[in-house]
């Protein structure tokens, strides 16, 4: 049986639903709030929604915030890989969500922003068949090291998933080097994969991207997504939708390719059942809706 190891951690999403982002020194209209776990949550989520054993790598603290979260991991049947941290909470993000489905973040790390070489240690690979890491983990000050330096020392057999994740521009190239070059997948959106390639044209960036590895998915949110891989590119269609949230589309894309990689073998299906999977995922308000595997299968 396949198992994911997520090694970004959860935080703590604080949404706030708007009528417009207000300027300035002003005050914004709140139409509605709500509080889940989000970050590194959305994609185990999304992997565990279409039937994958999922682990968490990342750090899981203690408070507040790392005990709801705790509570929805273990909901979903999702094991800390490790011993929550004590002393320090997760961290949060607010979210600024626009009436068209469009968000924006604030956020500030906790315990998922703290991992040492010996944490890592701790961490027992046997049953693993894919590790998923994000840049935020790799932007973290005290955790980037250490993790880049576990991920170049992974086996062989294991499948690494790299999102590089919007703070792609401002990691380090010291922490981005081992982990690129140990990545067997990439998955971006169109701006991140072209700060990684230097590429502006998005089938260019994923030819790029995917070159010396597996492959490489180029996200392409409403467009669907490309998928280069075996030195083929396909543009893989949409399933459109309205959206009313798109917090967490793409964690939930990721999370779903992984998943039906893990099972069918056949890339361009996964590529096809993240589409689906993400494009039902913004449908709900919050950022972990992913779809149940039931209600995707049809679709396909």
């Amino acid at each position: 049986m396949s198992l994911l190891l997520q090694m970004t951690g959860p935080v703590m999403d604080l949404t706030y639903h708007l009528r417009a982002l207000p300027a300035s020194g002003t005050e914004a209209e709140v139409t509605g709030f709500a509080m889940a776990p989000g970050g590194g949550f959305n994609a185990m989520a999304a992997a565990r929604a279409a039937g994958m054993a999922v682990r968490l790598g990342g750090t899981l603290g203690s408070g507040p915030f790392a005990g709801i979260v705790a509570a929805r991991l273990a909901d979903l049947g999702i094991a800390p890989a490790r011993p929550p941290r004590a002393g320090l909470d997760q961290g949060c993000c607010t979210v600024l969500l626009e009436p068209d489905g469009e968000r924006s973040f604030i956020a500030f790390p906790g315990a998922e922003g703290h991992v040492a070489a010996e944490d890592l240690s701790a961490i027992d690979l046997a049953g693993v068949s894919h590790v998923l890491l994000s840049g935020y983990t790799l932007h973290y000050p005290q955790a980037r090291a250490a993790v880049a330096e576990w991920v170049a020392r992974l086996p062989r057999e294991v499948v690494l998933v790299f999102d590089p994740a919007p703070v792609v521009a401002r990691l380090a190239e010291e922490v981005l080097r081992p982990v690129m070059a140990r990545a067997d997948w990439i998955s971006a959106n169109a701006a991140e994969a072209a700060v990684l390639t230097g590429e502006p044209d998005p089938e260019e960036a994923a030819r790029a991207l995917a070159a010396g590895r597996v492959g490489a998915v180029l996200r392409q949110g409403a467009m669907g997504c490309l998928l280069a891989s075996g030195g083929t590119l396909r543009a893989v269609a949409p399933h459109r939708v309205i959206p009313v949230d798109t917090n967490g589309a793409g964690d939930c894309h990721i999370g779903s390719f992984i998943a039906e990689l893990a099972r069918s073998g056949d890339a361009a299906r996964a590529a096809r059942y993240a589409n689906v999977a993400a494009a039902l995922s913004i449908t709900q308000a919050g950022p972990a809706t992913a779809p149940a595997r039931e209600q995707v299968l049809p679709l396909l």
